[in-house]
């Protein structure tokens, strides 16, 4: 069992907060109800994560119900047991040491697109900026243990997206930080609903390979601050 030391017990309640707090960012964003849905981030210098409890409502998440475990999912820290897809986190930050942050949800129009093993193709520039290219499906998998982990590596491995939609499921999405995670959640479920719009009007048109290229470049490289 991995113990936390006096010298990163600082680190773990920073990320416990900042976790806490960006629950609310997913329901700010509507892209998540009732319990369902979490946020978990790396917890740096250190073979652990924290992840939101199982079960509790958003407005009773607070820093001291969040719970920490190893990156193998056991419980390290914490009151609750932790959320039903921790092993599928947990996975991913093992087999994804780029990765600081998870999130998952069951956002209405992006899940819809799982529900038809559909990829959402990139046919808006924010699309391209934000996720260069589609944003793919990753297979079925149940939830019990790292099933859904390996589905959402294998499938990001394989695509510049930072989001999956695991089929007849919902959506995962990663970043170099949770709260990164977060913004490509919001970014995910918009698109989807755009796209769909779109789609009832007629065929949306495809970008270009080469203009998506671009404008994820200059995204990613370029833009803001």
């Amino acid at each position: 069992m991995v113990l936390i030391s006096q010298d990163i017990q600082p680190v773990v309640d920073r990320v416990k907060a900042e976790v806490a707090s960006l629950h609310a960012e997913l329901l700010r964003w509507g892209v998540v109800v009732w319990t369902g849905g979490n946020v978990s981030a790396r917890v740096p210098g250190a073979d652990l994560m924290v992840i939101k409890p199982s079960g509790v409502t958003y407005e009773n998440l607070t820093a001291e119900t969040m719970v920490v475990t190893d990156l193998d999912g056991k419980r390290v820290a914490g009151d609750y047991l932790p959320s039903s897809d921790t092993f599928a986190h947990a996975y991913v930050y093992r087999n994804m040491p780029g990765v600081g942050g998870v999130v998952h949800t069951h956002s209405t129009y992006a899940t819809a697109w799982a529900a038809r093993r559909e990829p959402i193709p990139c046919v808006l520039t924010m699309m391209g900026d934000e996720f260069g290219g589609e944003i793919p499906v990753g297979p079925v998998a149940l939830i019990g243990d790292d099933s859904i982990g390996r589905g959402v590596v294998e499938t990001l491995n394989q695509t510049r997206s930072r989001a999956v939609l695991m089929a007849n499921h919902g959506v995962f999405t990663v970043g170099t930080d949770a709260r990164a995670a977060v913004k490509t959640a919001a970014m995910c479920e918009e698109v989807a609903k755009t796209v769909h719009v779109a789609r009832q009007l007629g065929e949306p048109v495809p970008i270009a390979p080469d203009l998506v290229d671009r404008l994820y470049a200059r995204y990613q490289n370029v833009y803001g601050q």
